[in-house]
């Protein structure tokens, strides 16, 4: 970008406005600007510093459009031609930015800007042979034809070279964050994250020593900032870049509030000033929380051009997942230009397998059938591959080949489960294991597969001693923080322990885990904690079931205690199961409890309308148009509900 200290210097601009750009305030000098300019459109020195505003807020349509003005009023100015031309390329306008790079060489011959544009805009256009072809029309004594090579040797999946190239510039140029930044994405590629973590802290460190101005990690220790707007500063220090790519590492290890605490610590920022790739990822990260919000980030982004490329089909993903079958299948259908581009042949195939589910799950079963045997025969060869490479010592290639396995088995693993999936939800349990019988060769060593085997055998009802089996290294693993482990996980566990005679075992899990919420209500007192509460629930509806209901049904109410901690959406609809299979034995006079059991009862309802009056029973799909009444879609309703049921059936 040109120069605009010498036109301040010779006075045709106000002190003020040499301030406003000095300090990045770019917003106050086109507010001022854009009224003079309206009263004197040509204004050479004006329509310069409004482009050159607009370039630095990444308002690049603005800018282009501005310095198409310059281009028209002084089209004997080379320099005004290529900040054109670089505007529009920024903008993801490539076609338009190609043609004003050819009008530049038509007009004042071939320079090495030009050449270093049209580069760009054929790497973004994923041209890397074309890109490659320029590249080497740059003079070898330019710094920034090893930057370019490297780009493309990335481009190509050639990561080590890359790193390698990237080094070399390092070494000649210092600490550039750019390159830097670089480097740590080619490591997260090859899935070398402590590597990448530390390059990525690199940047960190220097951004915040170096610029203290930016706020690093101010929204997270909750203290309100202003926005530092998307100054040329805030873009040299790749800070926003680095932040984003410790978010995607450590959301890959699932430390999601790490993740979530990488985004935060980032330079804050408006809304309307973030780049697509934190709102894509802010977006994820609020799936959990809010999904409506997220939903909302990723279908705006869509819409955007351009956008990052994990938008299209990370939206697919998450409809299917919230179970909107119909509004993925609309936009496959609307954006089929989006699918061919951004989706690959193998998600292309399992979301298409997955939406036929809700209308023909025989051929949802049949299509993920075919999918996984080509995994599975993928996988046979590869282990041959291997160990004929193991054979014949070549260290390289069995690096290259397990990591092939190890991709190929990523694969294999959602399509083998949403094929199980087909014959649990119809409830078809010896069905769904079969399924899982034939993975076991290859998923033998995989934790979410044993999860699930285990989950099959629990749901059999007499295969309680195998399900131990699973369930028990699971949660042996993380024995030493309980609490890490699924809630879930530990109730089943502890049933199956008491189904197959362990009491003493199923006690002591439950000590284990009493012991560590207590720990934890001490250091986070206001941290609400279902663990226990959710092994008591499991256990009182096992005894429930079981006809047993005086103790299932103390054991239930036990279990919510207290309720300021203890009750929520999910508790309290596994407590009002039982109690509604209570009331309705009761009614039929099928069983016959003591009257204190009732009182009991009565009393517990009671707590539960206290305090459930903000705690809703049903949580509402996140994009639905009609919202349930709140004052019946909560707590303390029901639970007047069923009391009302109680005393009139036991009156």
């Amino acid at each position: 970008m040109f120069s605009i200290s010498a036109r301040i210097k010779h006075g045709q601009f106000t002190n003020t406005i040499y301030t406003w750009i000095k300090d990045g305030n770019y917003k106050e000098v086109i507010g001022f600007l854009s009224e003079q300019i309206a009263a004197n459109p040509n204004s050479r020195a004006g329509l310069s510093l409004l482009a050159y505003c607009y370039y630095y807020l990444r308002d690049f349509v603005s800018a282009a459009n501005c310095y198409e003005q310059l281009v028209q009023y002084y089209p004997d100015v080379e320099q005004y031609h290529i900040n054109y031309t670089q505007s529009l390329y920024q903008a993801s306008l490539y076609e338009e930015a190609m043609k004003a790079s050819f009008k530049i060489e038509e007009k004042f011959g071939s320079n090495s800007q030009t050449i270093k544009l049209q580069t760009a805009i054929k790497y973004c256009e994923d041209d890397v042979s074309a890109a490659k072809s320029l590249v080497d029309q740059i003079s070898n004594d330019d710094p920034d034809k090893e930057v370019n090579m490297a780009c493309i040797l990335y481009k190509q999946d050639k990561y080590d070279e890359s790193i390698t190239k990237f080094n070399t510039c390092l070494q000649l140029n210092g600490f550039q964050p750019d390159i830097c930044y670089n480097i740590a994405l080619c490591h997260y590629r090859l899935k070398q994250y402590p590597n990448a973590l530390k390059h990525i802290a690199d940047i960190i460190e220097k951004g915040i020593r170096e610029h203290p101005e930016l706020s690093v990690g101010m929204t997270t220790e909750g203290i309100e900032m202003r926005s530092v707007g998307n100054t040329l500063t805030l873009h040299e220090t790749a800070l926003v870049e680095a932040f984003n790519l410790k978010a995607a590492i450590e959301y890959q290890l699932k430390n999601y509030e790490s993740a979530l605490e990488a985004l935060t610590d980032m330079p804050p920022r408006s809304e309307e000033e973030l780049d697509a790739v934190t709102l894509h990822n802010q977006a994820l990260m609020s799936m959990e929380t809010d999904p409506t919000e997220g939903f909302e980030k990723l279908q705006f982004l869509i819409q955007q051009n351009p956008f990052p490329p994990e938008t299209f089909a990370n939206l697919l993903l998450l409809y299917c997942k919230y179970e909107y079958y119909d509004l993925a299948a609309d936009v496959m259908a609307e954006n089929i230009h989006f699918t061919y581009k951004y989706l690959s042949q193998y998600l292309y195939e399992f979301l298409d397998a997955v939406i036929t589910q809700q209308t023909s799950p025989e051929d949802a079963y049949r299509k993920f059938d075919e999918m996984s045997s080509k995994h599975t025969d993928s996988l046979r060869k590869l282990i041959k591959q291997i160990q004929e490479a193991k054979q014949s010592q070549n260290e390289e290639a069995v690096k290259k080949l397990t990591n092939n396995y190890n991709n190929t088995l990523e694969l294999y693993l959602p399509v083998l489960m949403a094929q199980a999936k087909i014959y649990w939800d119809i409830e078809y349990y010896t069905q769904v294991e079969k399924v899982f019988r034939k993975s076991v060769e290859f998923c033998n060593d995989f934790d979410v597969w044993k999860l699930n085997v285990a989950h099959v055998l629990f749901m059999q009802e007499n295969k309680f001693k195998e399900a131990t089996g699973f369930y028990e290294p699971l949660v042996k693993k993380s024995y030493d923080n309980i609490l890490n482990v699924s809630a879930i996980v530990l109730a089943n566990l502890c049933v199956s322990y008491i189904m197959t005679g362990l009491n003493e075992d199923a006690e002591e899990l439950m000590r284990k885990i009493e012991k560590e919420e207590e720990q934890l209500a001490y250091s986070e007192p206001n941290k609400k904690i279902f663990h226990l509460c959710i092994v008591n629930l499991v256990i009182g509806t096992l005894y429930c079931a079981k006809g047993n209901y005086e103790f299932g049904i103390s054991r239930v109410i036990k279990s919510l205690e207290p309720y300021s901690k203890k009750l929520g959406t999910d508790t309290w609809f596994y407590a009002k199961r039982c109690f509604l299979s209570l009331l309705e034995n009761l009614s039929k006079q099928v069983i016959c409890v003591r009257d204190s059991i009732i009182q009991e009862c009565l009393q517990f309802l009671t707590h539960c309308e206290e305090h459930g009056n903000n705690i809703k029973t049903i949580v509402e799909a996140p994009l639905e148009l009609e919202t349930l009444n709140p004052a019946k879609n909560c707590v303390t309703y029901e639970a007047r509900l069923l009391k009302a049921l109680l005393i009139n059936i036991t009156s």
